[in-house]
């Protein structure tokens, strides 16, 4: 990760974050709302923990087919990841609920999705939602060598099939996370001394992470070793259950940041940005799918990204409502709403931008 320091602008002449952040506080405050989750939430949350546990309950109870095991862990993977995106999202950026007890505890569901809630935060709320897009600094469009997701990245010549692979490959996303991100992670963030909100001790810190990861690889690969199911199986269950989230996970992030209509603006030699943080959140996020009933309500209104990078805070069951306000004050200022009105249409257009970011630079 590049060590410059970033700045955003702080001129604003127009006075745009301003205006929409007032009219969004009158928005609740006029409606008597609270910003945080409701029982509609709370409901989703039991959905998706249902999701999630029910069915690893039946195959370490009953005698299933391989077939119909394997149908279960996919099912498992999907209510993986929709608990990470309806629960364990909403409460890490402290919006599940207006108690922070509450929001600690689902916050820490990461756990049991193989993850740490340290790394998550550095990663997720300081680095990506900071700076979006912005090559050097946001984790999330880094893939290492394998995947160029920006322009400003290093081009080779395998990326011009990318294409053709990166789907497949979106599916390792908590494999990686499971096994080596985590360290690597807390490794480097302890380094550089990075947060969100009190500095952890370090020692603390690697002791959370390794009793996580021992709990974890207890309850998912020695518990059904003991109970009787041969290591392959695991392995294979294990696998299934992980590229399936993975996989949502990957294209769900891709299509809110990885497309034609998003920027990923560089700095200049200084660290200035040309715009504020507010409007530079326009210029590199987008929606799809705003009115796809499943989309939203799987996807924990991650759909709706403008409103979420704007206005993390808020629980992902009010970005519908907020939606409108958002796009009515940026059409006024004459600033951008990046939106694609379905899933296939954002699926098609990422698709494409990962064919115009395979080709060699000085032909495309």
């Amino acid at each position: 990760m590049s060590d410059t320091t970033i700045k955003f602008s702080r001129i604003d002449s127009a006075k745009f974050f301003r205006t929409l952040n007032k009219r969004i506080n009158s928005y609740f405050k006029d409606n008597n709302i609270k910003k945080t989750g409701n029982w509609k939430l709370y409901l989703k949350a039991i959905v998706m923990f249902t999701l999630f546990v029910t069915p690893l309950v039946l195959i370490l109870t009953l005698d299933l087919s391989g077939w119909i095991q394997a149908l279960l862990m996919v099912v498992i993977g999907i209510g993986m990841a929709g608990v990470g995106m309806n629960v364990m999202h909403d409460a890490n950026h402290e919006s599940f609920s207006s108690k922070k007890w509450v929001n600690k505890l689902m916050g820490s569901s990461i756990y049991i999705l193989a993850g740490n809630d340290y790394n998550w935060k550095v990663q997720h709320n300081v680095l990506h939602h900071t700076y979006t897009n912005i090559q050097g600094h946001d984790e999330d469009i880094d893939a290492g060598r394998i995947i160029r997701f920006s322009k400003h990245s290093k081009w080779l010549k395998i990326h011009k099939y990318q294409k053709y692979y990166a789907f497949f490959l979106y599916g390792l996303l908590t494999v990686n996370w499971a096994i080596t991100t985590d360290f690597k992670q807390s490794y480097q963030y302890l380094k550089r001394k990075l947060s969100y909100g009190k500095f952890p001790n370090p020692v603390t810190q690697w002791t959370k992470l390794i009793i996580g990861k021992i709990i974890y690889y207890a309850v998912w690969v020695a518990l059904p070793l003991i109970i009787g199911f041969a290591w392959w199986q695991v392995l294979i269950g294990f696998f299934i259950m992980h590229y399936t989230a993975g996989i949502i996970l990957s294209v769900v992030f891709q299509l809110a940041h990885v497309m034609p209509n998003t920027e990923m603006p560089l700095p200049d030699e200084d660290g200035n940005m040309k715009n504020t943080w507010a409007i530079h959140q326009l210029y590199t996020t987008s929606n799809f799918a705003p009115k796809n009933w499943l989309v939203r309500f799987y996807t924990g209104g991650l759909n709706r990204q403008v409103e979420h990078h704007l206005f993390s805070n808020i629980s992902h069951i009010h970005y519908s409502k907020i939606a409108t306000i958002v796009k009515e004050t940026a059409k006024e200022f004459n600033l951008p709403y990046n939106e694609y009105k379905t899933m296939w249409k954002a699926l098609k257009e990422h698709y494409r931008q990962l064919n115009v970011l395979g080709q060699k630079p000085t032909l495309a």
